[in-house]
């Protein structure tokens, strides 16, 4: 199999085609910041990222001790990777990530789980678009109704719903301090429901169940760490010696 480079996806969907009954990613970083991956170690810069009985099973992030795997399967992110209402937007996810500060993975997630990448989705309750914004809330991050469109229909524009959908998203991680999670049960439910459940994600199962589907996307969709960044993260830091007493007489 030839090497794959640029998206894990790509690569796992590669090493499903080709039915590998032992699986392996291995993947480096280039000077560019630019991660390729191969199913082989093509030379030395490659290091090992996932080893697994099978690509539909659960493959562990290395380093984790198995206690949690990093992708249930491998469908959900080859899905995304093949899907034409995805390709068409991934730009605009990008741009709106790099924009407002937010992880591209995260943000795919979150529009994933809300409208599964369709522009024209419309909720029972009035939410809007890829990423479900409610009118009222677009109008709270900078959308505004022109003389020939509502906010309603602005909303439909991919680009101005996901940059409308991120700023609000980006806010309400700053708000609850860099609590992903938290904010993640605020985009579903409200800010005012987060707060009133004492900064907990409330007890609804709607939004239990959110973001439980956003976190386990959205860490199947970040790029797993190499063997040495792995080690990195578990090697403590020495602490320092303490000072010497000071000597006597």
């Amino acid at each position: 199999m030839p090497c794959l480079a640029q998206t894990f996806g790509g690569v796992l969907l590669a090493v499903a085609l080709a039915g590998s009954a032992h699986a392996e990613i291995w993947a480096y970083r280039d000077k560019n910041g630019v991660t390729h991956y191969s199913d082989r170690p093509l030379n030395a810069r490659y290091e090992l990222l996932y080893r697994g009985s099978s690509m539909g099973g659960p493959i562990a992030r290395p380093g984790s001790g198995g206690s949690r795997p990093a992708l249930s399967s491998a469908s959900a992110v080859t899905r995304m990777e093949l899907s034409t209402r995805f390709k068409a937007v991934r730009h605009l996810i990008r741009e709106a990530a790099s924009q407002h500060g937010l992880e591209f993975e995260l943000l795919q997630a979150v529009i994933a789980t809300e409208s599964g990448f369709d522009p024209g989705a419309v909720s029972p309750k009035g939410a809007v678009g890829l990423m479900q914004v409610i009118p009222d809330t677009a109008e709270r991050f900078g959308v505004r109704a022109t003389g020939r469109q509502s906010v309603s229909e602005r909303l439909t524009d991919p680009r101005t719903n996901i940059q409308a959908g991120s700023r609000y998203l980006a806010w309400l991680i700053n708000y609850f301090n860099g609590d992903v999670r938290l904010a993640v049960a605020a985009y579903n439910a409200g800010e005012g429901a987060v707060l009133k459940a004492g900064r907990r994600i409330p007890n609804y199962p709607e939004t239990i169940n959110y973001v439980r589907k956003v976190t386990d996307l959205h860490h199947s969709l970040k790029p797993p760490r190499t063997v040495s960044e792995a080690r990195a993260e578990v090697i403590p830091v020495s602490a320092p010696m303490p000072p010497r007493p000071p000597g006597r007489g």
